[in-house]
């Protein structure tokens, strides 16, 4: 246990405090929106490129925080008279020795896993392996950054008896602090990818840097088939203090792979260990799950299981789930499942992704036993109680014989069953309505069957949306932008056919200043979906000014008449003079689509003077070819005419118009015209009309659907309509339920495109549909129900776009309504 004088000396700050008390410190917070419980709460205050803690101190200090680290003090400190305050140099710094000083104080096997893939699923793999014999602490997720692994480090209590932590770098000069905070016992270096090669001199450079993780372990497990991460070990001579343990499937290894054997969809796994024959059964055939499963075979070994357990519990290995989804629900709900684990850090996580969700008032939580969490079930059960009445849950459905008993430490509304089964025959799904549900279950109590029955019904073909992809292409705009700069998000159609209130809610969430819709009805359903953002309405109609008023939508105004008539329902809406109607000024610099032309300012500026009730908040234009270098000059010309009319406008106003003028395009491009706001466009959805930056988005959308029936063709049998296919040869072809109707441009048909089947392409053939086409299958050995991939991460989406001789902007937004969208959070 810690006092705020005790950290004060580790992290060697200087404490500032008006009182002489030496309070504890039992938990540490460093995201103002985490805030679980305030009492015996240090807030660090750590300040990244995009964000800065030292913000939100105000507003935690009326929620109770009274011990804060930070690298200044609040500018009126006066206010924070029962505050106490650490000041450092560098708070991550500080957080970094603070947890590394912990660590030192616990004596137990520590295992650090690195590697560019397979860091989470082998330390949860290793903790269904262990949790039967041990007390185990883990990292949460894929904490695994400069600041996820302080966090998950900083959970070690006296009672665990072995922890597991996952430790990842993007650059240099990372893991030795890393290893500082870990201090790991036991290796396990996974193998090595590509990801973050752009920050690293090579892949040698970049296997250097992640063995620092492991200098003064005392094991190191590691495949000798990866012949980089082999060649760097030897040379760095590290097997001098540390001891290896290997596997291969290639050579002689301590543990030596002989043989591998699917049987059905299990596989066998055959070794050498110790001069004796050994085996394995794992769950899985895929290439990853049997490299996965053989670093925690190795380890086991090496921990000293005998085989015959350690055989046992690998045919029970669950499948790890790495992402949290979003549905669309039963009776206007909405689904976030999250049912493949449960523990009370994941269900932490879980319930903050649950609070983004704004589309609902009313937030259920489905709840079960949560297994092994080395506490008793009246302290485990009282946590999550004040956890729940933490983050606003207002029903708990409590499932498991743990939380039944335990069903008095709750206040808020509950039903409690002892079985998943108990509740599905009993508990009646009409009784949710209009709601955001989360499932939160362990393994053990199938919460897929609740899942199933939950979900919309809809036919089988999705587009996935990766939210984690969405924030990291907003972090990279951001990241191009002064700390001064607002930015405005464009959720207009359907937010690019990604789904305008989830894509809103995140927005929301990351705390964005404007968000922009095309028409009003977008902005009435935003708001109805809890989104109290300022809304931008770009095309405002004559019949939607009431709507508007209603709603608190913001118009966009480019010409007289769309003013008068707006000046016309705030007459007859009676609106009250003290708060004027928010509107923003559209300007025609040479684009020539909606705008006021230079000719009209001095009219403009009489006429919006003359109404007290009109309140110009921005002011702008729109970029006719940001992205093409050959119209630089003209883009210069826009900028430089924009400015002219503002200094014109402004000069009749003393509130600041806020001026901004560049799109996505424009934001990579022409930096110094940020001026006082951004407008993120089809940047945040991972597409970029500029080829080069492309490669520094990450692509949020997969659109999927399966094979619904397979037919066995004869050569100069036919396909689809008109006959526009002939068989050559004979053929197996699929039919997808995805055509036209769906937004599958006509033109991708008869052979133009190809779709992935299996990790193969194969093409469309016959013309498309309009609920349906047919693909060639001749070459696969795919089955009915197998998935189909129309683009992804590896078919992108711009490789559609061309052969269909449009934009990728057409494709993604042109995918139909009637096609289910899940999001998914990793």
């Amino acid at each position: 246990m810690y006092t705020i004088s005790n950290i004060a000396s580790v992290v060697n700050g200087r404490l500032i405090s008006n009182t002489d008390n030496d309070p504890k410190i039992n938990d540490i917070l460093i995201d103002s929106r985490k805030l679980i419980s305030p009492k015996g709460t240090l807030f660090i205050a750590l300040k990244t490129r995009r964000n800065d803690g030292h913000k939100y101190i105000s507003s935690l200090y009326e929620k109770g925080i009274k011990y804060f680290l930070v690298s200044r003090l609040p500018d009126t400190p006066e206010h924070f008279k029962k505050a106490h305050f650490i000041v450092v140099e560098d708070t991550l710094a500080a957080l970094q020795h603070l947890v590394s000083d912990k660590r030192k104080k616990i004596n137990i096997p520590v295992i650090g896993i690195t590697g560019s893939n397979g860091k989470t699923i082998i330390k949860e793999w290793l903790f269904q392996m262990l949790h039967p014999d041990k007390e185990i602490i883990r990292s949460p997720k894929s904490y695994n950054s400069q600041v996820g692994v302080p966090l998950s480090v900083w959970q070690m209590k006296p009672q665990h008896e072995i922890a597991i932590f996952e430790a990842g770098i993007s650059e240099p000069d990372e893991m030795q602090k890393l290893q500082a905070i870990i201090q790991p016992t036991l290796g396990i270096f996974t193998n090595i990818g590509q990801a973050h090669d752009e920050n690293f001199i090579n892949t040698n450079q970049k296997i250097g840097e992640k063995l620092k993780l492991f200098t003064k372990v005392d094991t190191l497990i590691y495949n000798l088939d990866h012949a980089e991460i082999q060649g760097i070990i030897i040379r760095s001579q590290i097997l001098e203090s540390v001891k290896p343990f290997t596997w291969s499937t290639k050579q002689i290894a301590d543990l030596q792979i002989t043989q591998s054997n699917k049987i059905n969809n299990n596989t066998q796994l055959i070794a050498l260990f110790e001069e004796k024959e050994i085996d394995i059964q794992i769950p899985f055939i895929d290439a990853a799950s049997i490299e996965n499963s053989c670093h925690v075979w190795a380890m086991m070994l090496h921990l000293g299981y005998d085989n015959e357990i350690i055989k046992e519990r690998m045919l029970k290995l669950n499948p790890v789930a790495m992402r949290l989804e979003l549905k669309e629900g039963i009776n206007n709900c909405s689904v976030i499942n999250d049912s493949y684990n449960s523990d009370i850090n994941s269900l932490a996580i879980a319930l903050d992704f649950l609070n983004q969700q704004n589309q609902h008032a009313k937030k259920t939580l489905i709840l079960s036993d949560i297994l092994q969490s080395g506490k008793s079930d009246m302290d485990l059960y009282h946590e999550i109680s004040l956890l729940l009445e933490d983050k606003n849950v207002d029903r708990l459905i409590g499932i498991g014989p743990a939380i039944s008993r335990m069903r008095d430490q709750f206040k808020l509304e509950g039903k409690f069953y002892l079985t998943t089964e108990e509740f599905l025959n009993q508990f009646l799904l009409t009784n949710f309505q209009n709601e955001s549900i989360l499932l939160k279950g362990a393994r053990f109590f199938e919460f897929e069957q609740i899942s199933k029955v939950l979900q919309q019904k809809s036919h089988q073909t999705v587009l996935e949306i990766n939210l984690d992809a969405m924030i990291s292409n907003l972090n990279y705009f951001r990241l191009k932008l002064k700390p001064e700069t607002k930015m405005m998000i464009m959720v207009k159609a359907f937010s690019y056919g990604s789904g305008s209130y989830e894509v809103a809610n995140i927005m929301q969430y990351f705390n964005v200043d404007y968000l922009a819709v095309a028409y009003a009805d977008e902005g009435v359903e935003l708001r109805k979906s809890g989104i109290n953002l300022p809304i931008m309405v770009m095309s405002p109609d004559e019949q939607s000014f009431d709507t508007i008023l209603k709603y608190d939508l913001e118009p966009e105004i480019y010409s007289f008449r769309v003013l008068t008539k707006l000046e016309e329902a705030i007459k007859k809406n009676i609106l009250p003079k003290n708060k004027p109607v928010k509107i923003h000024l559209k300007i025609d610099t040479g684009m020539h689509r909606l705008g006021f032309e230079p000719s009209d300012i001095d009219q403009l500026i009489t006429h919006i003077q003359s109404n007290n009730q009109i309140y110009p908040t921005t002011i702008f234009t729109h970029l006719a070819a940001s992205e093409d270098p050959r119209f630089d000059e003209f883009t210069h010309q826009q900028v430089a005419l924009l400015n002219d009319i503002t200094d014109k406008i402004q000069a009749h106003y003393d509130q600041p118009l806020i001026k901004h003028v560049l799109n996505s395009a424009g934001i990579s491009r022409f930096s110094k015209y940020q001026l006082d706001m951004v407008r993120l466009g089809i940047g945040l959805y991972g597409i970029s009309p500029i080829p080069i930056e492309e490669k520094n988005l990450q692509n949020i959308g997969s659109l999927k659907t399966r094979i619904t029936q397979i037919k066995h063709l004869k050569s100069g049998e036919t396909v689809g309509y008109n006959r526009s296919y002939i068989c050559k040869e004979d053929k197996t072809i699929g039919i997808i339920p995805i055509g036209y109707a769906d937004g599958l441009n006509r033109l991708l048909g008869n052979e133009k495109s190809t779709v992935l089947v299996k990790d193969t392409k194969v093409p469309i053939i016959g013309d498309i549909c309009m609920d349906m086409c047919m693909i060639d299958l001749s070459e696969t050995t795919a089955q009915e129900g197998d998935e189909v991939v129309v683009f992804c991460n590896q078919q992108h989406i711009r490789e559609l776009a061309n052969i269909a001789q449009t934009i990728p902007y057409e494709i993604i937004s042109g995918i139909s309504r009637r096609v289910k969208r899940v999001y998914f959070k990793e």
